[in-house]
């Protein structure tokens, strides 16, 4: 790959994306790019607020609270992390309070301007996944990818990774499909691909493939 090259990973929650951007990346010999993290640690945030309990998350303030913090995703070959204040807050990112709150977090304008702007401050090659990747924030990307499933493949696969039932799983990921709409359209010129019935490694191979030919 040429240095200056981006490979954009896009599809709705639990299709898969950081599992395949990791081990893309692994295959490739670059880094990749959760933008996901960043919004999680802007819900962080906005939960850590005592106002959120009572009036909801007020954009402003949330604003005011990501700039007075130092907020770094370190792209790590073995996973990204994000530390906030110097401290590796990864870990607390990735709990059902946040699932909960992250899709409202996600749809606030300044917000997703705050984490582009993150985004853009890694210097190339890349793999970037998340939402709005290849539509929005690296339009000018060389390969653009969007990844989808049923949502009763994605629920099975959340709850791999949460002390959730299956039914409570696919329940807030029905609720996130519909909050996060306008975010998971994928590129005009992406390739789509339905990863229901495929394994990681098809789907690694399948977008490997493409890139390399």
């Amino acid at each position: 790959m040429r240095p200056d090259e981006i490979i954009t990973l896009d599809g709705p929650s639990a299709s898969g994306k950081s599992t395949v951007a990791k081990r893309l990346a692994r295959a490739l010999g670059i880094p990749y790019l959760s933008s996901g993290l960043l919004y999680r640690a802007a819900a962080l945030l906005a939960l850590s607020r005592s106002e959120h309990q009572k009036e909801g998350i007020e954009e402003g303030a949330l604003l005011k609270s990501l700039e007075a913090r130092s907020i770094r995703l370190v792209p790590d070959p073995l996973g990204n992390r994000v530390l906030i204040d110097g401290q590796d807050r990864t870990e607390a990112l990735h709990t059902q309070e946040i699932d909960r709150v992250v899709s409202q977090v996600a749809r606030l304008p300044g917000v997703r301007e705050w984490v582009n702007r993150r985004l853009k401050e890694v210097p190339p090659p890349f793999v970037a996944e998340g939402r709005d990747m290849g539509r929005v924030v690296f339009p000018e990307a060389r390969y653009k990818f969007y990844l989808t499933a049923s949502p009763e493949v994605r629920a099975r696969r959340r709850t791999l990774e949460r002390p959730q039932a299956y039914e409570e799983v696919l329940q807030d990921l029905l609720q996130r499909d519909t909050l996060d709409q306008a975010q998971s359209l994928p590129a005009p010129d992406a390739l789509v691909l339905d990863t229901t019935g495929m394994t990681v490694e098809e789907v690694v191979a399948w977008i490997l493939e493409r890139i390399r030919d």
